[in-house]
């Protein structure tokens, strides 16, 4: 049997090739299918009868928004002895990742509360989603960036018409500047950690409603990467959800991965903490790598680790390089253009493999294709 990370450590990586994989998996010019254009223009205009615009942005999500691929990775198991691996693909959704998820159930939800406005901290990925989703609302949006960070998807929210705002040193001060100017502003909170992580969860959970579709049942496992800990959480309650229904005949084992030494839910497992404690933001080193998984402070880090731990599940440190090859590994065996930060979940998976040396059975894996 092949041992789940000979391949991954023993390829050597340079800096090219860590510029090549991120390339590879950066997103294209984000668009929604031409026949939702007119249900589109219908929710943006503001003078139309609210109940008309959220009837349209309804229908966008329902048509847009979800129901990502699942595929057997065939390769993947003949690589690392371990059948049967399924890759959940979010990079099918409107900017490429399951950050859309929330992003539209917000805007949604401002929309139906009467907002005109939306605002949230994001080093990229959820900015560029919350920008998408708001003007597919015709809300305005705010998104606060730290002011030293740069990504190429600044260009990307501005170009949905959101407003960049630089506040703090990290993502946490933005966040914290983020929720200030909504209560000042009355804008709509769009941030994780508030009165709307239910709605956050519930959209998430979303995940676990879709593998139940393709799959008929829960699968033993499900591996995702962790930052904040929303979406482990959100998939972890949506399958709890299934199995009290009756729907599934088990809750699969919660598997998170995440930046070596950098994520409060990863350190609080593996070091049998009670709850997550914060680390301290002074010795945390973002790299292109690894900065969608970077937190000192895991906003839903403590309901994160208590789904990991009612799963009797596992969660892992990977580093840069492991990340990377995996990435690369994916592109090269099954054709996904995968963000190397994404494969985290799926690393900590194929190393519980190695350890324990998993039977065959069903195993999903969460991943995201665009940065």
């Amino acid at each position: 049997m092949q041992r789940p990370n000979q391949k991954i450590e023993r390829h050597k990586l340079d800096a090219s090739e860590a510029t090549d994989v991120l390339e590879f998996a950066s997103p294209h010019r984000e668009r929604i299918c031409p026949d939702t254009e007119d249900r589109t223009a219908i929710a943006r205009r503001v003078d139309a009868p609210l109940e008309l615009r959220i009837e349209a942005y309804e229908d966008l999500i329902d048509s847009e928004v979800g129901d990502t691929g699942l595929t057997r990775a065939r390769n993947l198991e003949r690589e690392f002895g371990l059948r049967q691996i399924y890759l959940k693909f979010e990079g099918g959704n409107p900017t490429g990742t399951h950050k859309d998820r929330i992003a539209f159930a917000q805007a949604m939800d401002a929309l139906r509360r009467g907002f005109d406005a939306m605002t949230a901290a994001s080093c990229g990925n959820y900015g560029a989603a919350l920008a998408f989703a708001a003007n597919r609302a015709g809300l305005r949006c705010t998104v606060f960036v730290p002011e030293a960070y740069q990504t190429r998807r600044i260009q990307e929210i501005e170009a949905y018409g959101a407003a960049i705002v630089r506040a703090g040193a990290d993502y946490e001060a933005a966040v914290g500047a983020s929720r200030r100017v909504a209560l000042e502003q009355e804008m709509y909170d769009a941030n994780p950690g508030g009165d709307n992580t239910v709605l956050q969860l519930r959209a998430y959970g979303e995940i676990a409603n879709e593998i139940y579709d393709e799959l008929r049942d829960a699968p033993a496992a499900l591996a995702v990467s962790v930052s904040n800990g929303t979406t482990l959480a959100g998939i972890h309650r949506g399958f709890v959800s299934l199995y009290r229904r009756g729907k599934t005949s088990r809750i699969p084992r919660i598997i998170a991965g995440s930046a070596f030494n950098k994520n409060p839910i990863i350190i609080g497992f593996e070091k049998k903490k009670e709850s997550c404690d914060d680390l301290s933001p002074h010795v945390i080193r973002e790299t292109p790598v690894n900065e969608p998984l970077v937190n000192w402070h895991a906003i839903d880090g403590d309901v994160a680790l208590d789904a990991i731990r009612y799963s009797r599940g596992w969660a892992q440190s990977v580093s840069d390089k492991n990340m990377i090859s995996l990435a690369k590994l994916i592109r090269d065996n099954e054709g996904l253009a995968v963000l190397p930060a994404a494969t985290a979940g799926l690393h900590a998976l194929l190393q519980l493999h190695r350890k324990a040396g998993l039977f065959g059975d069903r195993y999903v894996a969460v991943l995201t294709g665009r940065r």
